[in-house]
């Protein structure tokens, strides 16, 4: 058995929760609409570009979390789930995780994204185990502050090789999907990189690495 390691957003699904998040508390007209849009999109467009301040993005995207009560946030994060998310399930990533699991491996998705966000996101595609950067919460409300270390570029990894100890796992014969050159060193980590529908910067790395480079679109 082999842990087989997925990144979530552009990956095992057709977008990015996390932007689309943003995108759909302004719609609900949860947020200030025409700032934070404009705010949202830029960190999007930095961390596409590979060059996102983590901890800036955090405090400004969890930010609206703690004007509402968990109750609220579960209730609108259905709505998100039927409107945003379910149009963005790929037939073929189902079918790349049932792969992996009749091999008997372990399933695990590891994205920077919000725990919030992302874990029934998760669930809805089968998979219980998870790494996600974790938002605080004090007396059952989030507090807007980042609770440990992020899951994003290094801090996968960190995150990660805290799971194995946990875990007793190895990365004997492990795989790791991703779609982001943001992911590069978790790739450089495992023993079967795979770049999924990937970007330019990561195609790139992947060809000269000669990792294999798949789609799940279409």
């Amino acid at each position: 058995m082999a842990l087989a390691i997925f990144d979530l957003d552009n990956t095992l699904i057709a977008g990015d929760s996390d932007h689309s998040w943003g995108e759909f508390l302004v719609s609900e007209q949860r947020v200030d609409a025409q700032q934070f849009k404009k705010t949202n999109d830029q960190f999007y467009a930095d961390y596409v570009a590979g060059s996102l301040d983590i901890f800036a993005y955090l405090e400004f995207s969890l930010q609206p979390l703690t004007k509402m009560s968990i109750s609220e946030l579960a209730q609108l994060h259905e709505e998100f789930m039927r409107q945003i998310i379910s149009p963005m399930h790929l037939p073929k990533a189902q079918a790349l995780l049932q792969k992996h699991r009749d091999a008997g491996d372990r399933l695990l998705i590891i994205t920077s994204t919000n725990r919030f966000i992302v874990e029934p996101i998760c669930h809805s595609l089968g998979v219980s185990e998870l790494l996600a950067t974790d938002a605080e919460i004090v007396d059952g409300r989030y507090t807007g502050k980042v609770a440990g270390t992020p899951t994003y570029k290094e801090g996968k990894v960190i995150r990660l090789n805290a799971w194995l100890q946990e875990h007793n796992e190895t990365l004997e014969g492990s795989w790791f999907y991703s779609d982001s050159i943001n992911d590069l060193p978790l790739l450089l980590e495992v023993e079967h990189p795979v770049a999924v529908d990937p970007c330019r910067a990561l195609r790139e790395t992947a060809e000269t690495k000669e990792w294999d480079i798949i789609s799940l679109r279409g």
